[in-house]
């Protein structure tokens, strides 16, 4: 991936990155991929130059911030498959998704539009992802909490409409809570549904 280094950063540096990564997230996620990377330097509280040491371009930050969107993704489905039974395990790693998934449309097309390969970079983590999902989907199915006709792509195909639905609604939480809420209980079979 762009942008990475081949030795451990310094501890200094290493919080630069992170404050960089999160305050592009924010920017990006809020105010479009069309912000200027002088903008993320400032709302991180670094220099231009200290962004470009880590991210020679902006594709190249883009790209880093839908990599570690999949890894706080895959962190947090495996804590919930670890930590909880599994239709909320499937539940927790569903909504986690479906939020950390808000913008990801324009981070990729613009990334496309600048020639870089995001399927191939994002290709091992969204596998992961996958995978943990059909793991989760299957343990709950066979614990009768989820509906047993329930497909893989179907759910895959529910996460992409949760998402563009998590965007149209827009910033409220009440209104996205909501939105997961309703798909949510659709999940379970129908004798389980309060």
């Amino acid at each position: 991936m762009s942008g990475t280094q081949d030795r451990p950063l310094r501890a200094d540096a290493a919080r630069n990155r992170a404050k960089l990564l999160d305050a592009a997230t924010e920017v990006f996620t809020t105010r479009g991929v069309g912000v200027p990377t002088e903008e993320i330097a400032r709302a991180a509280g670094v220099g231009v130059g200290t962004l470009f040491r880590h991210f020679p371009t902006k594709e190249a930050l883009l790209e880093a911030v839908m990599v570690r969107r999949l890894e706080i993704i895959a962190t947090g489905a495996a804590r919930a498959a670890a930590d909880s039974e599994p239709a909320e395990a499937l539940f927790a790693c569903f909504r986690l998704i479906a939020e950390q998934s808000v913008g990801k449309t324009a981070f990729a097309e613009a990334l496309a539009a600048a020639g870089v390969d995001v399927h191939t970079s994002l290709r091992a983590p969204s596998t992961a992802i996958r995978d943990l999902l059909a793991d989760l989907l299957h343990r709950a199915q066979h614990a009768g909490t989820v509906r047993p006709e329930l497909t893989l792509p179907e759910l895959l195909a529910l996460l992409v409409g949760a998402n563009a639905a998590l965007e149209h609604a827009g910033p409220t939480p009440t209104a996205r809570d909501h939105i997961l809420t309703v798909l949510l209980t659709g999940l379970r079979p129908p004798e389980q549904r309060a």
